[in-house]
C-alpha cells in the first residue's frame, strides 16, 4: 500500500483559504499515485479559532462533498484528517474517511479533548472507537490527543487492525512527546502507525512507522507531501515471533 502524507500550514480561521490549499495538496499527491491519502487535523480551520463556532461545517456536508468527489474522481482513498463540525450548535472535531468510489466508510469524533487548550470546553467528545477497511486493509483512527491514552490505542488494536491512522495539530515544543508516542504505539501494538502533523504554528514530524519503530519515512518540518510504501505482509511474522497479544495477561489489568 502507498501512502501521500499532506503535511503543511494551515490558516487560522480562513476556511476558504484553507480548502483551496487542501484542494491544491490533495492534486499535488494524486500524481504520486498513492493508495490512500492522509490529512491532518483540523484542516478546515486550523486549531483552533475563537469564532469556531461560526466556521464549523455544518454537518459536515462541504467537508464530505469535498472529500468523497475527489475520491471518486481519482479513484484514491482518503483519511481525511479532522474538520470543525457543527450539528444543532455543538462542535465536535470530526474525521471522515472515503473509499476510492467516494463512499464513507466511517467517521470518527475525537474522544479526547485537549483540555490544557480548552477544547474539552468547546468540543463535544465522541464515545466510539473507528475502524474501517482500505483495499481490503483493516484500520483505526485516532487524533491527536487519543495517542497519549494508551486503553484507547490498545482498544483499536484489539480490533485486529494493521494501519492506525493519527491526523494531528501537535505543537512543535512537544515535539519529542509526538515522535516518541507514535513510535511505541507501533511497537507496543506490532502495526503500522501512520501519522500526519500540520506545519507552520505546529510541528510537522509526518510519519510512516512500521511495526518495529522503525521510519518508513523520515520526519523533518517542511511542507511537502510526503509519500511511502509498507510492506504490510511484515506484520504476521512480528506477531508469530513475539507474540504479545497471545501472551497477554488481561485478567491481571485493572483500568
Amino acid at each position: 500500500m502507498k501512502l501521500a502524507l499532506i503535511q503543511n500550514s494551515l490558516t487560522l480561521g480562513n476556511v476558504d483559504e484553507n480548502f483551496k490549499l487542501i484542494k491544491s495538496e490533495l492534486e499535488k499527491a494524486i500524481k504520486t499515485t498513492p493508495d490512500v491519502i492522509v490529512l491532518p487535523e483540523m484542516w478546515n480551520t486550523s486549531f483552533f479559532p475563537k469564532n469556531i463556532l461560526d466556521l464549523a461545517d455544518i454537518d459536515g456536508k462541504r467537508t464530505q462533498k469535498f472529500l468523497s468527489d475527489f475520491a471518486i474522481i481519482n479513484n484514491v482513498n482518503i483519511v481525511g484528517g479532522s474538520i470543525a463540525r457543527k450539528k444543532n450548535n455543538t462542535l465536535y472535531n470530526t474525521s471522515y474517511i472515503f473509499d476510492r468510489k467516494g463512499n464513507l466508510v466511517n467517521s470518527y469524533d475525537k474522544v479526547h479533548l485537549f483540555s490544557p487548550s480548552g477544547e474539552d470546553e468547546v468540543f463535544q467528545s465522541g464515545d466510539k472507537l473507528c475502524t474501517f477497511e482500505l483495499d481490503g486493509i483493516k484500520c483505526g483512527l485516532c487524533i491527536c490527543y487519543d495517542i497519549r491514552f494508551v486503553e484507547w490505542t490498545r482498544m483499536n488494536a484489539l480490533e485486529d487492525i494493521q494501519i492506525l491512522f493519527i491526523p494531528a495539530a501537535w505543537p512543535q515544543k512537544r515535539q519529542l512527546h509526538w515522535d516518541t508516542l507514535n513510535r511505541a504505539r507501533a511497537i507496543e501494538n506490532q502495526m503500522y502507525v501512520v501519522c500526519v502533523n500540520s506545519t507552520g504554528d505546529f510541528g510537522g514530524h509526518s510519519a510512516i512507522i512500521d511495526p518495529w519503530g522503525e521510519y518508513v519515512i523520515t520526519p523533518d518540518t517542511k511542507n511537502e507531501i510526503k509519500t511511502g510504501v509498507i510492506d504490510l505482509s511484515i506484520i504476521e511474522d512480528i506477531r508469530k515471533n513475539i507474540n504479545v497479544f497471545r501472551d497477554r495477561k488481561k485478567e491481571l489489568y485493572k483500568l
